[in-house]
């Protein structure tokens, strides 16, 4: 069976000439269906460009990227905006979260931009925000929540349309342990349920949770290994 990510020799280069900057450097990687996998490295290291190549939120200067059979690495932006609300659930350290909008209607807004009709907006958000036990906070605005609450606002709307890849970038980075570990509780259970999950990180205990762990340094893969359960 094909790899549902395969990278090959990417390099992302800025300022090219006398002082580039080698974001990534010669990176290749494959990614199976229903891995659960940590990027690990530091502030620095290429984790964050590595993943917005992986979430097709930025193209790489050189080298290939299939995701499940496709080269995405020639594709215009409105094509790798299609593929990426379709194939991927977004979780950011930050919640991303729209002030405005209750819980529900920011669930709602991917499913807005999909064509799901409203309907089935209301089904799908409602049963996002009950599995991240929030049914009694999905018309309250993000002010009216605790960050690990708005965190899990922000992972019911990576889910809510039930996306094959969740990608997680420090997503217990601005919580509390409790807060953080209900976040990877999930994080877990959606695993379990058959997702693919990667997560990027700076913290060894966090990539500890899951089965492989990948570690970035000065833009290369230095380590790549199973973890031991």
């Amino acid at each position: 069976m094909a790899h549902l990510i395969e990278i090959k020799d990417v390099y992302k280069i800025y300022n090219p000439g006398e002082n580039e900057v080698r974001a990534l450097d010669g990176v290749s990687l494959t990614v199976d269906r229903g891995e659960f996998i940590a990027i690990v490295g530091q502030s620095g290291s290429g984790k964050s460009t590595l993943m917005n190549m992986l979430g097709l939120l930025d193209v790489c200067t050189s080298g290939s990227y299939m995701l499940d059979g496709v080269d995405v690495s020639t594709m215009k932006d409105d094509e790798l905006s299609s593929i990426r609300n379709e194939e991927i659930g977004f979780i950011f350290q930050g919640f991303n979260l729209i002030p405005s909008l209750t819980a529900q209607a920011n669930v709602e807004l991917p499913l807005v931009y999909r064509g799901v009709k409203a309907a089935k907006r209301r089904e799908l958000s409602t049963s996002a925000l009950k599995r991240v036990g929030l049914e009694k906070r999905m018309n309250h605005l993000p002010n009216q929540m605790s960050g690990g609450q708005q965190q899990r606002v922000a992972i019911a709307r990576a889910v809510a349309a039930k996306p094959p890849v969740i990608l997680a970038d420090e997503p217990t980075g601005n919580l509390d342990t409790s807060s953080g570990k209900e976040v990877m509780r999930i994080l877990h259970e959606l695993h379990e349920e058959g997702r693919t999950v990667i997560l990027i990180t700076h913290d060894n205990g966090i990539a500890d949770e899951a089965e492989r762990v990948i570690r970035i340094q000065d833009g290369k893969i230095i380590e790549d290994y199973k973890n031991e359960k």
